[in-house]
């Protein structure tokens, strides 16, 4: 295996991990609010004057844009829920959709509408990678493709929701697209 593929496997798992590691709804403990950051005992507290004086405008987070496939360059499966994006460097990012179905499922779709077999990088637990498209270095920080990652494994109740009270509470399933950066399709 390259070190490239290696590389890949291991941010993905990393990547797709945090997400399972958050607490059920159920157990989360409210967070008391604090300001930050704290103000010096010189400075004087703001007043609604200057702090509307001083608002300047959020850009809309990329994170929480759902992409389509024509920006993906990747289909997406028909019910599968957008989570989030996280920067994968270089002008790349992983968006990370949770699925229902069923892992094998997944490989079987991805492999039938890419064209392509696909790994299997990892048995336990059981992660797919589809490269799809030339890798270069200069360019790219990961090679573009989607990666499949069974979270209902081993008894698994499977990647919590981060939208509380929807449904499914949990995906069977998390699909991870990595696209190529735009200055990779220029060239």
């Amino acid at each position: 295996m390259s070190a490239w593929r290696i590389l890949t496997v291991f941010v993905s798992i990393v990547v797709l991990a945090a997400g399972s590691s958050a607490l059920d709804a159920s157990q989360r403990r409210p967070r008391a609010p604090r300001s930050f950051p704290t103000p010096s005992p010189e400075a004087p507290p703001p007043t609604a004057e200057t702090s509307a004086s001083q608002a300047v405008p959020v850009p809309a987070d990329e994170a929480s844009a759902i992409p389509s496939e024509t920006q993906l360059g990747f289909p997406i499966y028909p019910t599968a829920v957008y989570l989030t994006s996280y920067d994968a460097g270089q002008g790349q990012r992983y968006y990370l959709f949770g699925t229902d179905a069923s892992f094998r499922e997944m490989v079987r779709y991805y492999a039938l509408v890419l064209d392509e077999r696909g790994n299997r990088v990892f048995d336990v637990p059981p992660t797919h990678i589809f490269e799809i498209g030339r890798f270069r270095e200069e360019l790219m920080a990961f090679p573009p493709g989607v990666t499949i990652k069974d979270y209902a494994w081993n008894g698994s109740a499977g990647y919590l929701n981060p939208t509380l009270g929807s449904e499914p509470a949990r995906f069977r399933t998390i699909i991870q697209i990595v696209p190529e950066p735009p200055a990779a399709t220029n060239r």
